[in-house]
């Protein structure tokens, strides 16, 4: 049976040049980066080497780059480590924080808790495309307002945000800005100082590098309470014995990803254009998030009168690997926060399925998805009560 991978938005494979890179620091280069001896001292400079490259990749600094297990910590460690310095610290803004409704859990979790704690959070609505009204952000934005975290694009549903507009109004409020770009670093163009974003989260196994490794870019000058006490690793704010081989794959896939990038987002977005275009075919077919501010690997789509996880498992069934939401929740039952926050209906929300393709995606592929997608969407609508054709 034919093999289709078409879920690179929860989990990418490792690319074989990142592999070949790792591989001396499992069992030659095997020193603790933190001892001073020749073991030790040839780890660390590979580490400082991956923090070169993984800060060039968002035009940053190498020593705005803190290496953290992936991208829920980093969120955590963005959103928590300031909102708890800003409150210990004299003199500070009071405790608002802004975000949207459509954050990944790892956002939008961690503000919940710091709910509980007593800060003031604003859950941004957003529009159909599952974009802020950036009018909304400013009237948001009081004396108070601290921190404000919008993810660059949408896990889901692909849609990009305004991010320069968002920047130059938090830079122009001085309000730190956050941003979750776990889903578009290595897709989309990213520069912090261009979008004047002052701590910016990414993930290994997103990029072609392993799972388990991950950064959070940190501006000069913001100030982070640690979550994470121990050896004082990453400047005192993120303690751990460094992972060598995954930090020297994140380098090196953040790497290949600049090189690559022009390349990648052609060659994606022709297969993800013709991907759309023959999904939509199918009677009563929709895509969901903004048909051009979108990532250019991500297409999701809603089918009328279908349930998604059939759908999916149908897919399976051919050999299709494909999602109905993000890894993180599709364990859960309930209708996706995004699909809902965007205006859907459950029954709608239901019935959608991201299919999101990567560097190794083919047009053969695409044809093959195309081609057994409809005949499985008819089968399942004639066993629908809600079909009624």
């Amino acid at each position: 049976m034919k093999k289709v991978y078409m879920d690179y938005a929860a989990t990418t494979p490792v690319d074989k040049e990142v592999m070949n890179e790792m591989i001396p620091y499992f069992d030659k280069i095997y020193g603790n980066p933190s001892s001073i001896h020749g073991f030790g001292r040839e780890a660390f400079d590979a580490i400082e080497d991956a923090r070169e490259k993984v800060a060039n990749l968002i035009n940053a600094k190498p020593d705005e780059i803190v290496f953290t297990s992936g991208g829920t910590e980093s969120d955590n460690l963005g959103v928590k480590g300031v909102a708890f310095k800003n409150k210990n610290k004299k003199g500070s803004k009071g405790y608002h924080i802004i975000t949207s409704a459509i954050e990944h859990p790892a956002v939008l979790e961690t503000c919940k808790h710091m709910e509980k704690l007593g800060f003031n959070v604003k859950f941004l609505p957003v529009d159909e495309y599952g974009v802020i009204d950036l009018d909304e952000l400013e009237k948001s934005i009081s004396k108070d307002t601290f921190l404000i975290s919008i993810m660059f694009a949408n896990h889901e549903i692909g849609t990009t945000q305004p991010m320069e507009k968002i920047g130059k109004l938090a830079k122009d409020n001085d309000i730190v800005f956050h941003t979750d770009a776990v889903q578009a670093v290595c897709k989309t163009p990213v520069d912090v100082n261009k979008f004047n974003i002052d701590l910016l989260s990414m993930s290994g196994h997103k990029i072609y590098a392993p799972k388990g490794v991950g950064a959070l870019y940190v501006r000069k000058g913001v100030k982070l309470q640690t979550i994470v006490h121990g050896g004082g690793h990453e400047r005192g704010i993120r303690s751990s014995t460094y992972n060598s081989p995954g930090i020297v794959g994140l380098g090196k896939a953040c790497e290949l990803g600049r090189s690559r990038l022009v390349k990648d987002m052609a060659h994606l977005k022709n297969l993800r254009d013709l991907l759309i275009k023959k999904t939509l075919n199918i009677e009563e077919s929709y895509l969901n998030g903004h048909p051009e501010k979108r990532l250019v690997n991500n297409a999701h789509f809603r089918f009328t009168a279908i349930e998604g996880e059939s759908l999916n498992l149908r897919l399976d069934a051919k050999g299709i690997a494909a999602a109905t939401g993000s890894a993180c929740s599709s364990e859960k039952l309930e209708a996706s926060h995004i699909l809902l926050a965007i205006g859907l209906k459950p029954e709608e929300a239901h019935g959608s399925l991201r299919l999101t393709l990567g560097r190794m995606t083919t047009k053969e592929e695409v044809d093959y998805v195309s081609g057994v997608l409809p005949d499985i969407v008819s089968t399942l609508r004639n066993m629908s009560p809600l079909w009624n054709r």
